[in-house]
């Protein structure tokens, strides 16, 4: 096979005419953009039509590799799924952890354009190159890994498959895309593939990637595997995964519980012990190229009721989103209803939220018996968990209601539910608390893709933490100088530090790498070799820059406005109950105030929009 460079390929299929095409990227057109977001950024921004609807045969679902899309490259097993997001109207991102990526860019293809409606239920397959659209309607009403296992099946070894679940095929607005039991979960990309008709897409590669420069290249993986070698918080990704900073999160008033009416449960510590006592079995990497980090979990339920087979999942997000979410304990049922979230294809977080949301509207009366149905929506009652993940992703019964979300559902329910629908531009929070650190506050607000922790940064590494990324250097003060429930100065933190975030995501690479020693310059090495750019981290962070801006006016272009970059109330005041409820400084005192600093600081006006001198500056004029 011939040597696939970064930037050769871009890839389009239009599913309706059953049509497929590849054209030659230029070099100087990416290089604005690095790849992956940002390219998929500029291509959604130009090509679709403002005011789309995202689940229209027309709208875009971007599926982008970047330059450090490889898998000698620490973290280089990424794949960043793209569009219009149904459940917020938003710019969308959606990571995903896989060897898909990786053979994508084998097969020649560093970004796959799809658009149109196929007639049938369809998959796509991308094995080298050679490009079909094939009949796939004998895997309507699968299972993921089952769908998986058929299509793979048919077309043989060595294919890496994308697939939805029913939730995708019924257009539940945050159904996930998903790759064996790795998701790309959030804001709904699953239901825009739904949306075309598209079950699944497999991807065969066999080429080889090729450098610019070798040589370079070689010495520049070296000296970042060994960075990470040597980190120690590399080790602790293996030992613990993400789990591990629960007992601290918790403790730390980082652990938002019943529906966020506090950031404390005392119970993260509880959870922990019986998930490593009973069900975590290996470490695994999300990604075939993962070690030393291998932040994965493979575990199981392996008796009794919520009896749950051997999958990759139950992490930090999942387990907290059906244990503190609802206020409960039961870990057996958390990974239950985990793993069914990824068989039907379901965002963990948004579901186990919305949940959350519907046990306090049983609780305030706001729910007609009639949809309960006997259902026991009863604070820290797990049972009730999986019944409900299925009903949501059928759309059957209550499950119809919450399967719209908290902000749709509240709007459905009347004015009295809208104070417990916690949410940022339509998307649910995370189990983070910015009741924590302030920063998280600022950037729950203003990330482009709504309340997330990690897209484009987890801003309570800083604040909390105390990790700098070795960005001190490039005029962010020292964490340690930086109190967490501090509020003056932190817009100017915030928006430096959504930059570098957002860059992992134009490399197409693991964030937690950053955690693990790799700084800018490492990257700056990488790509240099890889693609003959003479690049420099100063550079990198700008362009972080151009594609978070670009990013805010595709939002403002879709009629979102100042007004979408609020922090729910609840969010921001003392909480009702726990380790912090009598702690008013953890409280976010002027919210307002920070985000006139942040405007400030990213160069926009009072209303958010960006300034005419700072699209001058960042080439976007």
């Amino acid at each position: 096979m011939a040597a696939k460079s970064y930037g050769a390929v871009r890839l389009d299929v239009d599913l309706g005419e059953g049509s497929t095409g590849r054209k030659t990227l230029d070099g100087a057109s990416l290089r604005p953009w690095i790849g992956g977001v940002g390219t998929a950024c500029s291509i959604l921004y130009d090509e679709q039509a403002p005011g789309l609807d995202p689940l229209a045969p027309e709208a875009l679902l971007i599926i982008a590799t970047g330059p450090l899309t490889d898998p000698a490259v620490p973290g280089g097993g990424s794949l960043e799924i793209c569009g219009k997001s149904p459940q917020t109207g938003a710019w969308s991102e959606s990571r995903l952890g896989t060897d898909a990526g990786i053979a994508l860019r084998k097969a020649g293809v560093d970004i796959a354009v799809i658009r149109g409606r196929a007639a049938r239920p369809s998959a796509l397959v991308i094995d080298d190159d050679c490009i079909e659209i094939i009949d796939a309607a004998m895997l309507k009403g699968m299972t993921t890994s089952r769908r998986e296992a058929v299509l793979a099946s048919k077309l043989g070894e060595g294919f890496e498959i994308l697939s939805i679940g029913e939730a995708g095929e019924r257009l539940v607005p945050f159904a996930a895309v998903m790759c064996g039991h790795r998701a790309a979960g959030r804001c709904g990309m699953g239901a825009v593939m739904g949306s075309k008709n598209l079950l699944a897409l497999a991807i065969r590669g066999r080429g080889t990637l090729a450098k610019a420069s070798p040589g370079r290249w070689a010495s520049a993986i070296r000296k970042a595997q060994a960075k990470v070698r040597a980190h120690p918080t590399s080790a602790e990704f293996t030992r613990y995964g993400t789990m591990g900073g629960m007992p601290y999160s918790d403790a730390s008033g980082d652990f938002p519980s019943r529906n966020w009416l506090s950031n404390s449960s005392g119970k993260g510590q509880q959870i922990f012990d019986s998930y490593y006592g009973r069900h975590f079995r290996k470490a695994v990497g999300c990604y075939r190229g993962c070690p030393p980090v291998r932040c994965g979990r493979k575990v199981l339920v392996p008796d009794g009721p919520f009896e749950t087979p051997l999958h990759d999942g139950g992490e930090y997000e999942s387990v907290s989103a059906f244990t503190a979410f609802v206020d409960g304990t039961d870990v057996d049922a958390a990974i239950r209803a985990s793993y069914l979230c990824n068989e039907y294809g379901l965002d963990t977080i948004s579901c186990g939220a919305v949940i959350a949301f519907a046990m306090e509207c049983r609780e305030k009366g706001l729910l007609d018996e009639s949809l309960i149905e006997g259902l026991d929506l009863f604070w820290g009652n797990g049972s009730v968990l999986p019944r409900l993940v299925e009903a949501i992703a059928r759309r059957e019964g209550l499950g119809e209601l919450l399967s719209l979300g908290v902000r749709a559902a509240a709007q459905r329910l009347g004015p009295d539910a809208l104070e417990a629908a916690v949410h940022v531009k339509g998307l649910e929070g995370p189990a983070h608390d910015p009741r924590s650190g302030k920063l998280l506050a600022l950037t729950y607000g203003t990330n482009n893709r709504g309340m997330c922790h990690i897209h484009p940064i987890e801003a309570k590494a800083f604040d909390c933490d105390k990790q700098s990324f070795g960005l001190t250097a490039y005029g962010l003060p020292d964490p340690e100088t930086v109190h967490p429930w501090d509020e003056e100065g932190k817009g100017e933190i915030a928006a430096r530090l959504q930059d570098y975030g957002t860059l992992f995501e134009m490399f197409a690479t693991c964030k937690f790498y950053g955690y693990c020693g790799l700084e800018l310059d490492d990257f700056a090495e990488m790509i240099e070799a890889a693609t003959g750019w003479d690049v420099t981290a100063s550079e990198l962070l700008l362009a972080g820059e151009r594609v978070n801006t670009l990013q805010r006016l595709f939002n403002l272009r879709e009629g979102l406005t100042a007004a979408d970059d609020r922090l729910p109330d609840r969010v921001r005041q003392v909480p009702s109950f726990g380790r912090y409820s009598g702690e008013e400084r953890c409280a976010i005192a002027d919210y307002e105030r920070m985000l006139a600093d942040y405007y400030e600081a990213r160069g926009w006006d009072e209303q958010g929009r960006p300034k005419e001198e700072t699209l001058r500056r960042l080439g976007l004029a």
